[in-house]
C-alpha cells in the first residue's frame, strides 16, 4: 500500500488513538499500548534484525552543531524570522534581502561541522552497506552536514543551502562559493540594527548557464511552495520497503515530513523516536530516546555483537 494513500479517516483515527479519556477497557488498553519503551537493549535488537532503516532528520540534529534554526522565540535574522523572508512573495519583492539572509546562513554553515549523531549516521550506513543492509537518510536539513559527515544515501526534501536554481531557465546547480557572488561580500549582517544592502538585481547571484544570466535563488523548498514531487516519490519508496524507522530532532509538526514516521508505524514497521523531548506523535512510537541526538544516537547505531564484519 502506497504511504501516502491512507484516507483522512485514518489519519484521524490513528492520531486520536489513547487521547480520548474513557473508562472502557478497550480504550485504556489502546492509551497503555501508546506509551513508548526507552529500552536501548530492546532496540538494540531491533536494530540488529533491521535490513532496511530509514532515518528522518530534523533542525534538532542540527543544532548541536550550532546550527541556528531562525524558529521560535529568538529567531530572528535583523528583524525576522524565517517564515517572513523564505517565501515567492519575499524574494519578488525583494530578492536582494532575501539574498542577504541566505548568504549570512551559508557563510555561517562553512564554519560548522557534523556532530556525533551525523557521523553516527554516517558510520553506520557505511557499516551496513557492507552486510547487504542499507540505511537512507531523509531530511528536512538544508544544511548539508548529513552530506558533509559522509552520509550518501541522502533525500533532501527541503533542498540545499549549496544550491542554486534559475528563475529563467530553471538549471539547478551546486554552489560553494564564498561569497556567491561580489556584491554579498561582507553582508548579511544578522544584527537588528543592520540596513539592507539594496543590491541591484544584476549584481546577485545570475546563472552561468550559456546565454541565460537569469537571477538565481536558493534551491530550497519555502513557505508556500510544495515539495519536489521526485523528492517525494523517492521519499514513498524507501518507506514503504524500510523495516525500522528513526525519527531524529524533528518536532513532528512540520507537514508532509510529519506524516512519514506515523504512517511507518501504522503498517507495523518500529519506530524509534531519539530527540529532547517528546512530540505529538511520540505515542504512536515504538521506542522513545530522550536527550541530546549526539549523546542518544551513537550507542544506539553502534556495531551490534550480532553483527557479520566482513
Amino acid at each position: 500500500m502506497c504511504l501516502f494513500q491512507f484516507t483522512a479517516r485514518r489519519l484521524v483515527s490513528q492520531a486520536h488513538c489513547g487521547l480520548k479519556a474513557s473508562s472502557s477497557k478497550k480504550q485504556k488498553f489502546c492509551l497503555e499500548m501508546a506509551r513508548p519503551s526507552s529500552n536501548m537493549a530492546d532496540f538494540r535488537e531491533v536494530f540488529a534484525k533491521a535490513k532496511h532503516i530509514a532515518i528522518i532528520t530534523g533542525a534538532g540534529v542540527s543544532a548541536e552543531s550550532g546550527v541556528p534554526t531562525f524558529r521560535g522565540a529568538g529567531g530572528f535574522w535583523r528583524k525576522w524570522q524565517a517564515q517572513e523572508l523564505a517565501t515567492p512573495g519575499a524574494f519578488a519583492r525583494n530578492p536582494s534581502r532575501v539574498w542577504e539572509f541566505y548568504h549570512y546562513r551559508r557563510e555561517v554553515m562553512l564554519s560548522k561541522h557534523p556532530n556525533p549523531a551525523h557521523i553516527a549516521i554516517a558510520e553506520c550506513e557505511k557499516r551496513l552497506s557492507k552486510q547487504g543492509r542499507s540505511v537512507v537518510v531523509i531530511t528536512q536539513n538544508i544544511d548539508e552536514l548529513h552530506r558533509k559527515a559522509g552520509t550518501k544515501h541522502l533525500l533532501e526534501i527541503h533542498g540545499s543551502l549549496f544550491k542554486t536554481r534559475c528563475t529563467s531557465c530553471g538549471n539547478v546547480a551546486a554552489n560553494y562559493k564564498s561569497p556567491i557572488c561580489p556584491a554579498l561580500a561582507g553582508k548579511g549582517a544578522p544584527d537588528p540594527d543592520t540596513e539592507d544592502a539594496t543590491i541591484p538585481v544584476e549584481d546577485l547571484p545570475q546563472c552561468e548557464e550559456d546565454g541565460c544570466n537569469g537571477l538565481l535563488r536558493p534551491h530550497v523548498v519555502w513557505f508556500g511552495e510544495a515539495l519536489d514531487p521526485g523528492v517525494l516519490t523517492a521519499v514513498e519508496k524507501e518507506l514503504d520497503i524500510c523495516d525500522l524507522c528513526l525519527v531524529v530532532g524533528t518536532s513532528s509538526v512540520v507537514y508532509p515530513a510529519a506524516m512519514f514516521a506515523p504512517q511507518v508505524s501504522a503498517r507495523g514497521v518500529p519506530v524509534a523516536e531519539f530527540n529532547m523531548e517528546p512530540t505529538p506523535a511520540t505515542n504512536r512510537f515504538r521506542f522513545h530516546f530522550a536527550g541530546p541526538c549526539g549523546t542518544t544516537l551513537p550507542p544506539a547505531l553502534a556495531r551490534h555483537e550480532t553483527e557479520i564484519i566482513s
